[in-house]
């Protein structure tokens, strides 16, 4: 085999006209079972290489190539029935997903109305507990020479945020090197304790007795103001737990429906005759 593959190879280097005529019929420098590795294959596998590291690519392709197919073939044969019966399982899985995920996405409502989240709330709500305190409220952190730090605090107090907001948005605009306001969005504390320089249960504490929480780093001023919060442990507010139940009742519509559907198509195949049932 390695002095086939030494003279082939030599004679790919040397463009050999005699070799390139006869093989230019068939193509073909070596065949198992029907198929082929062309001329054109070994050309550009060793093009550039020296006749000795041409002849070991070659030698190593060919018979890397040929042991693959003859091991399947091999394969196949033994595990003939199992193999073909996992192929046909995993296509059929691939029809059903993607005929029901597009029937989903065209035919199923997804418009879940208050009412129904309501009901679910109030059933479910003892189980509806906090893994961690979240909270609402506006995030700032400020040079300590920024000036105005006074009315800042005054401005973010509640109940008088919701007025002076477009106030602490100028200012944060023109002094802060952080900003984020969350007043209808729930805040995860994960989510903001990156942002400030102390631990989380320090906070915690903090938390349960202040709604302004104000600390310092060589640098700036870090100013957290919670205009409303609840803790771990406790009960999620429906707002909070809104997108969860959501995704909850979904799920079960489309379970519902797809059994709906199944049950349509089961139907049909009886009534126009595609499915018949005998009794025994």
């Amino acid at each position: 085999m390695k002095q086939f593959i030494i003279i082939l190879v030599s004679l790919l280097l040397l463009n050999s006209c005699h070799f390139l005529e006869e093989r230019r019929l068939s193509g073909s420098v070596a065949e198992y079972n029907g198929k082929t590795i062309t001329l054109k294959e070994l050309q550009t596998l060793t093009a550039g290489l020296s006749a000795e590291d041409s002849a070991r690519v070659a030698e190593q392709y060919i018979r890397q190539w040929a042991i693959s197919l003859i091991e399947y073939d091999v394969a196949k044969d033994q595990t003939n029935k199992t193999i073909e019966q996992l192929v046909e399982d995993y296509r059929r899985s691939l029809y059903l997903h993607e005929y029901e995920k597009k029937l989903v996405a065209q035919h199923m409502p997804r418009l879940i109305e208050d009412s129904i989240i309501q009901a679910f709330y109030d059933l479910h709500v003892d189980h509806l507990i906090l893994p961690s305190t979240i909270v609402q409220g506006v995030l700032l952190v400020v040079p300590h020479d920024a000036p105005n730090m006074d009315e800042l605090r005054k401005k973010i107090q509640q109940p008088d945020i919701e007025e002076n907001i477009e106030w602490v948005e100028k200012f944060a605009y023109q002094y802060a090197v952080g900003y984020e306001l969350f007043l209808d969005e729930w805040k995860n504390m994960n989510e903001i304790i990156p942002y400030m320089p102390f631990e989380q249960n320090t906070l915690n504490k903090l938390l349960t007795t202040k709604r302004q929480i104000e600390l310092q780093d060589s640098i700036n001023t870090f100013i957290l103001q919670v205009t409303d919060i609840h803790l771990k442990g406790t009960r999620m507010p429906l707002t909070y737990a809104r997108k969860e139940i959501e995704t909850t009742l979904l799920q079960q519509r489309q379970v519902e429906f797809l059994q709906q559907e199944r049950e349509l198509l089961y139907n049909k195949a009886i009534k126009e005759g595609k499915l018949k049932l005998y009794e025994e």
